[in-house]
């Protein structure tokens, strides 16, 4: 019977299997391998499945990670051994992953699927910098992204150093760097030093957060090539905060030592408005209302998730497309693994949606 169902009809049943079951799917003849792969896109899981969690070590420790599948709600470990100098993820492009080489200075920038085992490193900039802000923005019907690289230190002409004021941007389908501009030098200093290198893209801005307290936000229009910067609420309080997106806008979450953890959304007239809370009993299994202070939170589109380590749990807020809501969850930590204890260790943790298909972007 399968094999009289037209491409198209089987595609698309195809395409409500979660990732784990269409890996399955794959391996169970050659014509099932091309309609699974054929729908394991981004596009369609974030279509019809929740966003999966990947915990990597927040220093490395191994050539691995542990990945949540929130529809099984269980833990694997991939391995991550085909990545060279593993360094730390910068953020998610659909089911791949941006990272920099800790080996290195100056910012090399690599992108890899954890789950196909592919890798590609990017061109060497034009300006060698060390420590820039990096913002990343997917664009076109194809999946194409261009990545922003705006800050950091560059060694001066006659020795020594210097912050660099320029701004360049990679775009995948070039593969190739450009400088698109300029920026305040007061700008690239607290890019540089005040900015991790996670960023936030929305309505055509893209933003980050200064570490330092009070937190402030630095915004880039990419259509202008010009400079803002907004305030945070509580911006003085806040013992953690952290940007992520929610519904194509640009959203806040940050908690207050001894207080209670809220989520800000930014409306017109850059005015920011509460919009949930996290619940106190989930906040209590995370360990806040006490401090927040190890508290660290990514998001997309989707979903937001507050976490600490690998085996404490996570604090997840979900769009339940089929209830036409949000709602909030707990997710339990990974402590064992097949009947064996998993060792606690600090985590960098992201949000994707796993791309079983071969990805034309990783292709040398």
């Amino acid at each position: 019977m399968w094999s009289n169902i037209p491409f198209d009809l089987l595609a698309n049943i195809f395409s409500f299997l979660s990732p784990d079951s269409l890996a399955r799917a794959m391996s169970t003849c050659r014509n099932w391998h091309t309609f699974a792969e054929y729908t394991a896109s981004p596009e369609t899981s974030r279509r019809h499945h929740p966003a999966w969690f990947v915990a990597l070590p927040a220093r490395s420790r191994s050539l691995s990670c542990y990945v949540h599948n929130p529809i099984e709600d269980n833990w694997h470990l991939l391995s991550l051994s085909f990545v060279p100098n593993l360094a730390r993820p910068i953020a998610t492009l659909g089911g791949l992953i941006v990272f920099r080489h800790t080996s290195a200075t100056v910012l090399q920038l690599a992108i890899c699927n954890p789950f196909t085992s592919q890798l590609k490193q990017l061109p060497k900039l034009q300006n060698a910098r060390t420590n820039p802000a990096v913002g990343v923005v997917e664009y076109g019907p194809f999946f194409s992204f261009r990545i922003y690289v705006a800050g950091g230190m560059s060694e001066a002409p006659r020795g020594g150093a210097s912050y660099e004021t320029t701004v360049e941007m990679y775009d995948s389908r070039s593969d190739a760097w450009k400088i698109i501009g300029s920026m305040p030098v007061e700008f690239a200093v607290r890019l540089t030093v005040w900015t991790p290198n996670e960023s936030v893209c929305a309505n055509g801005v893209l933003y980050w957060m200064t570490s330092a307290r009070a937190y402030s936000i630095m915004g880039f229009e990419i259509g202008t090539n010009k400079w803002r910067e907004l305030g945070v609420p509580m911006g003085d309080r806040l013992e953690f905060a952290a940007l992520v997106p929610r519904n194509k806008k640009l959203t806040l979450v940050g908690g207050t030592s001894g207080g209670e953890a809220f989520i800000w959304e930014l409306s017109e007239g850059h005015n920011w408005c509460v919009i949930e809370k996290v619940p106190c009993e989930l906040a209590t299994l995370l360990g806040g209302k006490g401090s927040w202070g190890s508290t660290k939170c990514v998001g997309i589109d989707g979903a937001v998730c507050l976490y600490r380590d690998l085996g404490t749990g996570m604090v997840v807020w979900r769009e339940v497309v089929e209830k036409g809501r949000w709602e909030w969850f707990w997710v339990k930590g990974c402590c064992s693994m097949r009947g064996k204890e998993v060792e606690n260790f600090p985590i960098k943790g992201l949000l994707l949606h796993p791309n079983l298909a071969p990805s034309f972007l990783l292709s040398v």
